[in-house]
């Protein structure tokens, strides 16, 4: 069983998905007119415009523009922040930041069309708005099969095994810092998780706009710190970056043996792994948002991208590039912790501690609601308390259970579910290019 999900997971990651969704990125930004630049400012107004205002309120089968957006980066948010770019940096050098930028860039477009199809086709089921992959790739490309499979895959993917990561993750952080047993940090993990989502969408869509922004806050403090500590440091970090991104002997030296193939590999597949740009999760989210046209949606979709691999990711790559954890011989997450002890001293490995349990607490609620919505698709609203109570379970188990074979099961999970998500992208790129022209057409400049 292993050595097949290898072999599975060895052809998806490394030879066809990390080509095929950056192809799709690339693809929309030039079928949507480049809404990288056109759209970005606008997405930003669209986010962040009517936080403050009192009618801005999520009801109780929907959330507001902000609250999805936040529910979304709650889950492209996680552990992979933190221990995949510095796996990324290990194994492609400094230039693969560079290359994680550039998949940054072409996956905006991809989540803007997502995020605009899966308003196109949200649905009602019970007394909530939903909506993803499987609606519109069943209503919109018409595949039961390819809706179905999507469905069952992410369910998978991210309700079960997905979490299951999570958990271990939270638990092993807080048995390693402050010595907490990881089956009770696990139970704690549940019972946190399990006190929201009892709440329905309104109770996740308040959680995650309070949260949200204060870990994204937080993590960015405490890496400026680090970068104002070795501020000699920063203009070297930078130029290895781009030196490495096209000559990697340059940056760093032929000993190591990188090349710009691997660099280039590594930093695309960071990005993506870590925005989660064409998977198919983050619709989802954006799919609930109330806004006047999908367009809207679209454009606050990209503010996502922005703020995790652009701006948290970087911040990761940044503090472990000046302070030399890169050049220890460590990777993952051991790298960016020995990162801020260097950076922070000993107070590092708690503050990283406390920002883990934020990140993958987070990617465990964002990612619940993913599966829920899928829950629904299949099974309609009264299977959801039985879906909960399985997560809860999985929380619980995976925070004490290693097993390599979980992980890999997770990501082949992960790579199934792309595919025919990628296949509804495509198909629907010129529904989704129809709605932005309308949107300009009819809609820009009478914004309210």
């Amino acid at each position: 069983m292993q050595g097949f999900v290898s072999v599975v997971n060895g052809f998806l990651w490394n030879n066809f998905l990390i080509y095929a969704l950056l192809g799709t990125g690339i693809y929309y930004t030039i079928r949507l007119g480049i809404p990288q630049i056109s759209k970005v400012g606008p997405g930003f107004k669209q986010v962040f415009g009517g936080i403050f205002k009192r009618d801005e309120k999520a009801d109780a089968d929907g959330m507001t523009s902000f609250q999805a957006l936040a529910t979304a980066v709650a889950a492209q948010v996680g552990t992979g922040n933190l221990a995949g770019v510095a796996t990324a940096i290990a194994a492609g050098g400094p230039g693969a930041v560079f290359w994680m930028w550039i998949s940054a860039i072409f996956g905006m477009a991809t989540n803007f069309g997502e995020a605009v199809l899966a308003q196109k086709y949200a649905d009602r089921v019970g007394d909530e708005v939903t909506g993803g992959p499987a609606y519109y790739l069943s209503k919109g490309v018409r595949s039961k099969f390819l809706a179905g499979f999507f469905a069952v895959t992410i369910i998978l993917a991210l309700g079960f095994v997905g979490n299951m990561v999570q958990s271990n993750s939270i638990s092993t952080a807080m048995n390693t810092a402050f010595g907490i047993n990881k089956l009770i940090g696990g139970i704690i993990t549940a019972i946190l998780v399990g006190l929201i989502l009892i709440g329905g969408m309104k109770r996740i869509a308040s959680f995650t706009e309070l949260v949200v922004p204060f870990m994204a806050v937080l993590y960015i403090i405490g890496s400026i710190i680090i970068l104002i500590r070795n501020g000699a440091n920063i203009i070297p970090a930078f130029k290895s970056i781009f030196v490495g991104a096209f000559n990697t002997q340059a940056a760093v030296g032929g000993a190591l043996g990188v090349t710009v193939k691997e660099a280039v590999r590594f930093g695309i597949a960071r990005g993506l792994f870590s925005n989660e740009a064409g998977m198919g999760s983050t619709p989802h989210a954006h799919a609930v948002a109330k806004v006047a046209h999908p367009t809207l949606q679209g454009m606050a979709a990209m503010v996502g991208v922005i703020v995790d691999t652009l701006v948290i990711c970087t911040a990761t790559a940044l503090v472990n590039l000046v302070t030399g954890a890169n050049l220890t011989g460590l990777t993952g997450i051991e790298m960016t912790q020995e990162a801020f002890r260097l950076g922070l001293g000993e107070i590092g490995l708690g503050f990283i501690a406390v920002s883990l349990f934020f990140f993958a607490f987070t990617t465990i609620i964002g990612w619940y609601f993913f599966g829920e919505a899928n829950i629904k698709f299949l099974f309609g609203i009264k299977a959801v308390p039985i879906y909960r109570w399985i997560v809860l379970g999985f929380i619980v188990l995976g925070s004490f259970l290693k097993v390599d074979l979980v992980w890999d099961l997770a990501d082949m999970f992960n790579g199934l579910m792309v595919i025919p998500n990628l296949i509804g992208l495509l198909i629907l790129a010129p529904q989704a290019a129809e709605m932005l022209r309308d949107y300009d057409m009819n809609y820009l400049g009478k914004e309210k």
